[in-house]
């Protein structure tokens, strides 16, 4: 499948400035030692064999700060840290990086998608990011491959992509629906591992996050909705029947992580009835592979004292 790749020869728009000014980011190694240790490791899933969903603690607080005031503030030090490495990344593209990173964020209704989404991108400068929620596929992505409509919003060199929702529902609730035949689920879940596989080698590093809520805590958000005249627009009531499906869904989510966390890209299981807990594991998560990219500025091509002097000779 033909992916985008690149800016089409034009450099990117230099970011423009925050306003205002951010606090000072922090050293590296000082976000890091308050918490040693990766979180990746503990939250991925593990390579080969069943996965059991029932055996996670969607309530659980399995490495990092252990309360909410302490993850508030280890989710601000990481987000100075972040809006650097993204402000880096974005402009290492200018000089040829191809790399480019991608959130996939898959979970139940109300596990906290777009809440994620809106935190993250909190940190960073919306010029560099590029965001899509997909919806159930329209007339012209059926006439497709499954996978068509997710390469068009694929992001671009030097930006850090955004997927509420992926590709994977076309395992998980195609599945549970039965809209088509479980051998081609099958097939699919080859599919994807080919096209991950292609995006690592292009140059994408590929963060897929399962937001794991427990069912008493959906009703308590799905209930806090109805209770709030603001939110009616977030109530559909389709999520009541999706609830009795609730088993159904949570085996499609085991088979879909167990046959497509790959070495290139692995999922991770994010506890997600705590939201402070939630936000802070995904900025920590990104900030593990962001770190572990280390894009650098580019180096100037050309004479900076030549430059200066031009400068101030000219007034």
């Amino acid at each position: 499948m033909t992916t985008k790749s690149g800016r089409s020869g034009r450099l990117p728009d230099p970011l423009p400035d925050p306003d205002p000014a951010p606090a000072p980011a922090p050293a590296p190694d000082e976000v890091a030692d308050r918490y040693p240790g990766r979180l990746r490791d503990v939250l991925r899933v593990p390579a080969g064999g069943r996965l059991d969903l029932s055996s996670y603690d969607p309530g659980g607080v399995p490495a990092g700060p252990r309360d909410k005031a302490a993850g508030l503030e280890a989710a601000a030090a990481a987000g100075r840290r972040l809006a650097e490495l993204q402000e880096r990344l974005y402009a290492a593209a200018s000089a040829g990086d191809r790399r480019r990173l991608l959130l996939i964020l898959q979970g139940m209704d109300t596990s906290g998608k777009g809440g994620t989404v809106k935190h993250v991108i909190g940190h960073f400068n919306p010029a560099g990011c590029r965001i899509k929620a997909f919806k159930a596929p329209t007339t012209e992505e059926r006439d497709h491959h499954f996978l068509w409509r997710i390469a068009r919003e694929l992001p671009r060199s030097g930006d850090i992509g955004i997927f509420d929702r992926s590709h994977y529902e076309d395992v998980l609730i195609a599945r549970v629906r039965g809209l088509v035949p479980r051998e081609r689920i099958r097939r699919r879940y080859d599919e994807i591992n080919a096209f991950e596989r292609a995006l690592a080698e292009d140059g994408f590093t590929i963060v897929k996050v399962f937001l794991h809520i427990s069912p008493e805590e959906q009703r308590r958000r799905l209930l806090a909705r109805l209770d709030n005249p603001d939110k009616h627009w977030k109530f559909n009531q389709g999520d009541i029947e999706e609830r009795a499906l609730w088993p159904a869904y949570q085996k499609a989510y085991e088979r879909a992580l167990e046959r497509c966390s790959l070495p290139e890209a692995p999922w991770y299981v994010v506890p997600a009835d705590r939201k402070w807990y939630r936000n802070w594991a995904v900025s920590r998560l990104l900030l593990e592979h962001l770190e572990e990219l280390d894009p650098q500025y580019p180096k100037g091509d050309f004479d900076i004292e030549a430059s200066r002097r031009l400068l101030l000779g000219n007034g």
